[in-house]
């Protein structure tokens, strides 16, 4: 394996964060357009997974265990990687065009806010459930971790860097960004991957509609099932209420979030131009940006 001038034409920066570099690359065998991310590993934690000698980069082992079984087309693709004596390298799928959802929804216009967030907010569910079941606990999905095509409005997850594999016994540490943490962590210093993930994706379907994270004061009126939204339907309403229940054991389970009544109100009309794009909504400037990681 080697990722080198000899196999790849690297580009320019495309994002940085606390956890890598990604830079633009072409695949010179092919032409590919191919994303390259560098990632320090001097402090990166390794696994050790069947068919490797040697432990490998977590994150890498999390790609791989997401990408295995039938296509997932709403998680990115890992193409090749290599580990390196001060950091380990990932080669990804590069959509073409493609930006993250939070730029996205800042600077796109149009009508109908609540039909586009539920054509996203479908796909994220199916990449978060397709991640569970293969072992793959993501733990940062977000706006910045979200991909997507302006003209077809195909969406996929990206960065498993705060990633851990899905266990039975949950976490004692928190490793993502703060805003979507899930409350349990706050209280016991315990949480369980699944329910944690509904949380991510309650405190998302927040932000695509309200542009802002959830308060106390939401939380109250979601626990008390009174919180509504002007503008928003009855069944998105009630899928926020099922995701955001501060108590684990009351939230909607997440294999259920997908067959909530909320996707199901699609017109035939919607559904026929889900995968061609669409007339998408107008967001005000000022959504919820990156904020500090634990």
């Amino acid at each position: 394996m080697d990722i080198g001038s000899s196999r790849y034409e690297m580009g320019a920066e495309l994002g940085e964060g606390g956890f890598g570099t990604v830079y633009a690359a072409t695949r010179l065998k092919d032409g590919l357009q191919v994303a390259v991310k560098c990632a320090s590993n001097r402090e990166a934690r390794y696994t050790r997974i069947s068919g490797y000698s040697r432990p490998i980069p977590l994150e890498v082992a999390l790609q791989m265990f997401a990408n295995r079984g039938p296509s997932a087309p709403n998680i990115i693709q890992l193409l090749d990687w290599q580990d390196e004596p001060h950091q380990y390298l990932m080669v990804l799928e590069r959509p073409m065009p493609s930006q993250t959802l939070d730029v996205f929804l800042t600077s796109y216009t149009g009508t109908n806010r609540e039909d586009l967030v539920r054509l996203i907010m479908c796909q994220v569910t199916f990449a978060a459930q397709a991640c569970c079941r293969r072992g793959v606990f993501h733990r940062d999905i977000k706006l910045e971790n979200l991909l997507i095509n302006p003209d077809t409005l195909e969406v996929k997850l990206i960065d498993f860097g705060c990633g851990d594999f899905l266990n039975s016994a949950g976490y004692i540490s928190f490793s993502g960004t703060k805003e979507y943490c899930p409350p349990e962590y706050r209280i016991s210093g315990h949480y369980h991957g699944e329910p944690a993930t509904v949380w991510s994706l309650g405190v998302l379907l927040f932000v695509m509609l309200c542009w802002n994270f959830p308060r106390w004061r939401d939380l109250e009126e979601i626990d008390q099932n009174i919180w509504t939204r002007n503008g928003c339907s009855q069944e998105c309403c009630d899928l926020i209420r099922c995701c955001l229940q501060v108590f684990p054991k009351k939230r909607i389970e997440l294999e259920k979030v997908g067959l909530h009544d909320w996707f199901q109100t699609r017109s035939n009309k919607e559904r026929k131009q889900e995968n061609r794009g669409g007339v998408a909504p107008r967001f005000p400037p000022g959504l919820p940006r990156n904020q500090p990681q634990f």
